[in-house]
């Protein structure tokens, strides 16, 4: 790429609440002159991109893909070769479970410059909006983040050996294959009745909480109608929901604006 070649900037949006991208990350897409942004980014933080900002919706739901990724890889070095200040501006954090690092290893390869600016995943964020803290000093000292999707190139997750460990277990993207998780998870040592909680779009007002065990998790959710994107946590930081829920969406939410 020639020296003017702008820079690339893979910036987290944060789990869903607008007011939960980072500063660093709002100052770049108020400042971006060019902003492609994936399906769960909220709309008012899209909203806050320049009047003239050519603005580039790149999102991927299940099957339905705006652009594959060879497509949103190739857009990014052509709009770093026109634009000064490009921002990918990708839900959560850019690099977990985001293709960030795929992004990055492309755009490096072929010269352009890459800023990372991390954002709040939704593997912390919704539970703790939930009132679960994934760590406890008295019932959790560890944390195990997985997927829940079957990548095409990546070993599939060991749900026996995670089953086996003394951690809370969150998995993003896994609601869909709740059936399949619980019982890798039982089969590697985990009791069934093991405490677990769904998180569906968590920090948003559309927020909703199931808990339940590990072992009737998958028959709950499929009788409320739990949909992706939701947070899957497993392990006894989940009996504190009841005790710590502070966040209630809608009318008199308890998360004022100040």
């Amino acid at each position: 790429m020639s020296p003017g070649t702008g820079t690339v900037y893979l910036v987290g949006a944060g789990p869903g609440d607008p007011d939960l991208i980072t500063v660093k990350g709002a100052r770049l897409v108020a400042s971006a002159e060019a902003l492609v942004y994936d399906a769960l980014v909220d709309q008012r933080i899209v909203g806050r991109a320049r009047l003239d900002a050519e603005l580039h919706f790149v999102g991927k739901r299940r099957d339905d893909h705006a652009l594959e990724q060879d497509e949103i890889n190739a857009l990014l070095v052509e709009l770093a070769g026109r634009f000064r200040v490009v921002v990918r501006l990708k839900g959560g954090d850019p690099f977990l479970f985001g293709r960030g690092a795929e992004e990055l290893s492309f755009l490096a390869a072929r010269g352009v410059p890459v800023v990372v600016v991390p954002g709040v995943t939704s593997a912390i964020a919704a539970p703790a909006y939930a009132g679960i803290p994934l760590t406890d000093r008295h019932l959790a000292g560890a944390v195990v983040i997985a997927t829940g999707q079957r990548g095409r190139e990546a070993e599939p997750v060991d749900w026996l050996r995670i089953g086996g460990l003394d951690a809370t277990v969150a998995v993003l993207m896994g609601v869909e294959r709740l059936g399949e998780i619980a019982a890798g998870l039982i089969a590697g040592g985990r009791a069934a009745d093991t405490p677990a909680a769904l998180v569906e779009w968590g920090t948003t007002p559309r927020q909703r909480v199931l808990t339940a065990t590990l072992e009737t998790i998958e028959a709950r959710a499929r009788a409320d109608g739990f949909e992706p994107p939701s947070v899957l946590v497993v392990g006894q930081v989940v009996t504190l929901h009841d005790l710590l829920a502070w966040y209630h969406p809608g009318p008199g939410s308890a998360d004022p604006r100040p």
